[in-house]
């Protein structure tokens, strides 16, 4: 059992798929960071976003609630869902912790600290640059938020954001925090979100490399294929990036992420030179993922596996008895067990007020692991289920279903609904998803039956002539990203 309090590194990145990270990344990937937390933590191979969106993700982490308790489906002002008292920084807090969140925390309104004792934002980042007087600004490049054409960034690396966040980590740790109280610092990176930006080496580090194509469901290229799918991908025109940009697109995402794994290996150096990084519990994972090309789409927003689907590792502290190390857990988790484990962790006992669970009593087999984790997108766009086998999705316009086996059709190739041979699970996982709309007293169920939307009467010439949110010059933490 943990009879100390220890220090609680959160480091979490923004819009970074499961599969580019640890053993289910690409073999050429550089992030030994991020290897090392797996050998010697437990890594959550089922972690799923259940509203693959930044600010419904950060909810979930603050909160400890999943979307369907907090609410907050989609981008917009965290006041609207949580406040000060009960957050994850204030329960820390009264165990004796001092908190600190340094990089994106796509709070609104921007300054909001939610009972973080410190906050570091990106927005300093950029203010500092262009107080700096240096010709050299970032982000001159061009290049918005939610493209998918990648550039190199328009500084040199120790410029970036990313090495400023880790150095702002580095100076907390080493140079501001009280050595008499455990600290819980949130290292929270922006990248690899688009602008798809790597300094050198980044930039060029995996170009020559045998890049994976993008996988294409049979349903993605059907007629069929559900319309709001349909809608995003043709309002952002992410269908229409050519073959040879999206593979330029994965190479300088893939670079973005090394570039922080790197940086993540001066804050654990930071660690280290106190004497802190061996006792210290580390969790890393993402807010969500990221099409980049996958069924001819980009960015993130439903609850498919590229979306969905993220890195997940627990390190545990040296010093504790009993501790897993170089494991894994195939449970169905999500980020609102973020906060029960960090709390547990330090108090000895989670909170009975949240949704979550706590992920070391869970992968000790001392708890029992969630059945089915639910997902949705912005204000019901869609709605899913999956038991981490199965996975059913449901589009309250036009009526659609899809049903995909995760088991054997990881990547979602095959819409198996239309085959009329899975009724079975289709019933199964449908009649699981209405009994828990009907217990909230949701909108989206009426008589016994998931209610159904008129298509709405747009042409693929109307979605193309669409305001894309795309142009931004500033970093997410101005509150303007989607």
């Amino acid at each position: 059992m943990n009879t100390t309090s220890p220090n609680i590194l959160l480091i979490t990145t923004d819009q970074q798929r499961y599969d580019a990270a640890g053993d289910a990344a690409p073999s050429f990937m550089r992030t030994p960071h991020y290897d090392h937390l797996c050998r010697e933590g437990i890594q959550f191979n089922s972690a799923r976003a259940d509203c693959p969106i930044c600010v419904p993700a950060r909810v979930s982490i603050m909160t400890g609630k999943t979307v369907f308790e907090h609410g907050m489906d989609g981008n917009g002002n965290t006041t609207d869902a949580m406040g000060r008292e009960g957050t994850l920084p204030t329960r820390l807090r009264d165990c004796g912790y001092q908190t600190a969140a340094i990089g994106k925390m796509h709070f609104g309104p921007m300054r909001s600290r939610h009972g973080f004792d410190e906050m570091v934002l990106p927005d300093d980042y950029y203010r500092a640059m262009e107080r700096s007087g240096q010709p050299l600004q970032p982000m001159r490049h061009g290049l918005g938020q939610n493209e998918l054409y990648p550039t190199m960034a328009t500084v040199p690396e120790t410029q970036t954001l990313t090495n400023w966040i880790a150095e702002q980590c580095v100076d907390y740790i080493r140079n501001r925090h009280d050595p008499n109280h455990p600290f819980f610092l949130w290292c929270s990176f922006s990248k690899p979100h688009p602008p798809l930006d790597p300094p050198e080496p980044y930039y060029s580090m995996y170009r020559t490399c045998d890049i994976p194509e993008p996988v294409f469901g049979d349903w993605s290229e059907s007629p069929d294929c559900p319309i709001p799918f349909v809608r995003h991908r043709e309002s952002w025109s992410c269908d229409l990036v050519p073959p040879e940009i999206i593979r330029e697109a994965r190479a300088a995402y893939y670079g973005l992420i090394t570039q922080i794994d790197y940086n993540v290996g001066r804050v654990f150096s930071a660690l280290q030179d106190l004497g802190l990084f061996s006792d210290t519990l580390i969790l890393y994972t993402s807010d969500h993922g990221e099409f980049i090309g996958d069924h001819h789409t980009g960015g993130k927003f439903t609850f498919h596996e590229a979306s969905a689907h993220v890195p997940f590792v627990l390190r545990l502290p040296q010093c504790w008895e009993n501790r897993c190390y170089g494991a894994t857990c195939a449970n169905l988790v999500t980020h609102a067990d973020i906060l029960p484990t960090l709390v547990a962790a330090a108090c000895g006992q989670p909170p009975d007020d949240v949704g979550g669970l706590d992920l070391t009593a869970l992968a000790r087999g001392e708890i029992q692991g969630r059945d089915f984790l639910e997902g949705t997108a912005d204000g019901g766009t869609l709605f899913g289920i999956t038991d981490g086998s199965w996975k059913y999705l449901y589009y309250p316009e036009g009526d659609s279903e899809q049903l995909f086996d995760l088991v054997s059709d990881p990547q979602e190739l095959h819409d198996l609904a239309p085959t009329g041979q899975f009724r079975t699970e289709i019933t199964r996982l449908r009649d699981e998803m209405i009994r828990r709309h009907e217990a909230r007293g949701s909108q989206w169920v009426e008589a016994g039956k998931l209610v159904q939307l008129p298509k709405q009467n747009d042409s693929t010439r109307d979605r193309r002539n669409h305001p894309w949110p795309g142009y931004h010059t500033k970093d997410c933490g101005l509150d303007v990203c989607h």
